[in-house]
């Protein structure tokens, strides 16, 4: 039987003697239950208080209904329980306990609406006080700042070690936006954002148009992200490591003459696998001849300098490998030293542990929406990169301090939504308090009760 709709009531198949019907006309339940976790953690750490410092608001105090603070938490926290689209907020402004945790001192009173939230996005970075709807203005340098802050207060002590991973992605344009570049590699239209990314923390989510090189201003996020860290932590080593998009010879000079230690890919070309060839070959025989055809192989030391590019010679580690049917040559350079860092170690353990980072980048554009960036202008994309990346750096504190020990400490935001956040709730609003009541036969029950018992216990920023 097809299901029937009326305007009131939703009419399935019926179950036993008993017809099965639905309405949407329950105005206090909300879908989103989880909200209270992400409304805890922002508050230990503050987080979408020291975002929303990095916004000037010029609107008439008198006449303003939604704060600055209200509306990026509105925004962060749809972003986070999976609602990417402005749109969406046409409905969720009514939701009570979303109201509850943007701030709103009456639950009941409605969040704002998406042209609003859409002013707050494309407003531009020369608006003033006399303009008429846009008004309120981000600082680009604040923002930044704010990542690498985040990372910073989430230590209570300095790390021995920070490793800086750098890529770039694909962000696909479906229209004429203003950045708008076809990228031979990719084969599309597309922007190239740059990531900085320590551990699973987020640092950097620099958007830039595709028709330039993949390690464009990647030397000036470093030295700005290095400086802020070194002023924290002046004892910590620093080391950068990337792919061989990277492995550019200002980057690396300016690593080896700041004590800032470094390990990238390095592509492949005639006269490094000419001075691997013996190794190549070998590794091909003992293949064929010992391992029956499995793959093989082994590494050796180089000094390599390019003959114009590179202003020194450099430590090249190459990987000559044979897979069984073909030949696979690898190469890292590095400042490290042979001594503490053997050649297979630096490259198995060291360089390949940066591949860790494309899951961060998926979880920011599969999970986070950070791809949706369709407005017209490159500001507002920026913007909307920096949403879905606060989103990210939101649930990467909950996963670091909340799911601690649990079996979601590692699981990426879209298991962290659907296990977690997408729990629904009644919501009751009384003069003292607004109460949930959640589902007794809810799985996570007493995983949700111990995250909240965790993020009680990390201390609240003074």
């Amino acid at each position: 039987m097809k299901t029937e709709c009326t305007s009131k009531q939703l009419e399935f198949d019926g179950v036993g003697r008993r017809k099965l019907v639905a309405t949407f006309d329950a105005d206090h339940i909300t879908s989103d239950g989880g909200l209270v976790l992400l409304h805890r953690t922002d508050r230990r750490f503050g987080l979408m208080r020291k975002f929303a410092a990095c916004f000037q608001d010029l609107r008439a105090p008198d006449l303003i209904h939604h704060s600055v603070e209200e509306l990026v938490r509105q925004r962060v926290f749809g972003i986070a329980c999976g609602y990417e689209d402005l749109v969406d907020h046409a409905t969720l402004r009514h939701d009570p306990l979303l109201a509850a945790v943007v701030g709103k001192a009456d639950p009941a009173q409605q969040l704002a609406s998406p042209s609003t939230l859409n002013r707050l996005e494309l407003t531009p970075a020369d608006a003033t006080a006399d303009a008429r709807y846009r008004k309120v203005v981000y600082d680009a340098q604040a923002v930044e700042s704010f990542f690498v802050d985040a990372f910073l207060d989430a230590h209570r002590r300095p790390p021995r070690e920070v490793v800086l991973d750098l890529d770039a992605t694909d962000d696909p344009i479906h229209g004429t936006q203003e950045g708008r570049f076809f990228h031979g590699y990719y084969g599309n239209y597309c922007y190239l954002p740059l990531y900085i990314f320590a551990g699973d923390f987020l640092l950097c989510a620099k958007l830039r148009t595709s028709g330039i090189d993949a390690a464009a201003g990647a030397l000036e996020e470093v030295k700005r992200i290095v400086a802020r860290l070194r002023e924290r932590w002046p004892t910590t080593r620093m080391v950068v490591r990337a792919d061989s998009g990277f492995a550019r010879d200002d980057l690396m000079a300016w690593c080896e003459g700041n004590g800032v230690d470094y390990v990238f890919g390095l592509a492949r070309n005639e006269r490094l696998q000419q001075m691997i060839a013996a190794d190549m070959e070998l590794v091909r025989t003992v293949s064929l001849e010992e391992r029956d055809g499995a793959p093989t192989r082994a590494y050796r030391e180089l000094l390599y300098r390019t003959r114009d590019s590179w202003t020194r010679e450099r430590r090249v580690v190459a990987k000559a490998e044979w897979l069984g049917d073909k030949h696979n040559p690898r190469f890292v350079v590095t400042s490290l030293g042979q001594e503490q860092h053997p050649a297979q170690a630096l490259y198995e353990e060291l360089y390949c542990a940066r591949g860790d980072m494309e899951n961060r980048i998926k979880e920011q554009q599969l999970g986070l929406f950070a791809d949706r960036t369709s407005a017209h202008t490159m500001r507002a994309n920026q913007l909307r990169l920096w949403f879905a990346s606060v989103a990210y750096v939101l649930l990467n504190l909950l996963r670091h301090f909340g799911l601690k020990g649990t079996q979601l400490e590692r699981a990426q935001a879209g298991t962290l939504r659907l296990k977690l956040l997408k729990v629904a709730a009644v919501v009751r609003v009384s003069v003292r308090r607004v109460v949930l009541s959640l589902s007794a036969a809810a799985p996570v029950k007493d995983l949700f009760t111990r995250i909240a018992e965790q993020l009680r216990a990390v201390p609240t920023p003074s």
